[in-house]
């Protein structure tokens, strides 16, 4: 990897910022050692806010068909809200301890919740919201949920047991575990490298490392280091070769998804980070955090592509 202090090279690019207006403060952000340029988008104004329930909700989707946004809180309960009107469509108890992770199938009329109680459940919405199955397995919270963006029937689980399980939709025991000698995992995603053809799994730990997994063999091909505390997000860029990671450190690290390299680190001063997600119309990452919100678009990297 290259010098520290010495950039992999200049160039002149053209940024064109949106127009600065009161519900958000506009900076950006330069790290030309690595060649980034970030615009992070700090938001300020309130666009809707709807009161759930007196415990904390911990995870929310949208189902844009139904204009629905889909709630799991710690009290259990699955809270489905008209985000057009805030109105309370449907409610129903859906776990014995706290949801940790709400997930929307992407062609059945279904969604997936997963709790400390150790289940994953999936729930069928044009049923009435009926229980279709109960995926059993975890010894410990189940924290995080991904879908198989190349397998609508397949999807993986995160639990602090240190564990990942790879699920199928049509079975209640799981079909792989992965990682069984590994600290308390708290979050997954799928990948699919171009340059070989082959699906891969990140997850982030409470070892304070980022890890990709052979997704057919279950065995761990790199360890991503560097965070100073548990990595509580991580996410792969659908249009740039690299992968984020967030941790309650509090730091952003980038890395090259080629590489694993280490690319760049930012603090983005809002304590600690529990979710990174992306807005695909305006090509942003978001960053949810202790004492905020931010968004970021990456303008420009001289990251190795694959």
């Amino acid at each position: 990897m290259q010098d520290a202090h010495e950039p992999l090279f200049r160039k002149s690019m053209h940024l064109e910022l949106p127009v600065p207006g009161n519900s958000c403060t506009d900076t950006v952000f330069k790290n030309w050692t690595n060649l980034w340029l970030w615009l992070l988008i700090v938001c300020q104004a309130m666009e809707k806010s709807i009161t759930v329930a007196e415990s904390p909700a911990r995870s929310a989707k949208f189902i844009p068909i139904k204009h629905w946004i889909v709630v799991g809180s710690d009290d259990g309960y699955i809270r489905v809200f008209d985000y057009r009107t805030s109105e309370k469509v449907h409610e129903f108890k859906a776990h014995e301890d706290y949801i940790r992770c709400v997930e929307v199938h992407p062609t059945l009329s279904c969604i997936f919740t997963a709790s400390d109680d150790g289940s994953i459940k999936l729930w069928d919405w044009e049923k009435d919201w009926t229980c279709c199955r109960t995926f059993e397995g975890h010894s410990h919270y189940v924290m995080h949920l991904a879908l198989n963006p190349k397998d609508d029937h397949s999807f993986a689980s995160a639990s602090l047991d240190g564990t990942l399980k790879i699920w199928s939709v049509d079975s209640p025991v799981p079909r792989l575990t992965i990682g069984e000698n590994s600290e308390g995992l708290n979050c997954v995603e799928f990948f699919f490298s171009h340059a070989d053809g082959k699906l891969y799994l990140l997850s982030g730990s409470d070892d304070h490392t980022a890890k990709v997994w052979d997704y057919v063999s279950g065995e761990c091909l790199h360890t991503l280091k560097g965070h100073e505390h548990n990595v509580t997000a991580v996410f792969v860029h659908p249009q740039l070769p690299i992968v984020i990671t967030g941790s309650e450190d509090t730091k952003v690290r980038v890395w090259s998804k080629a590489t694993k390299c280490l690319e760049t680190t930012m603090d983005l001063e809002l304590g600690r980070i529990w979710y990174i997600g992306y807005i695909k119309d305006k090509e942003q990452v978001a960053f949810a955090c202790d004492e905020g919100i931010v968004t970021a678009k990456i303008l420009s990297s001289g990251v190795e592509s694959e």
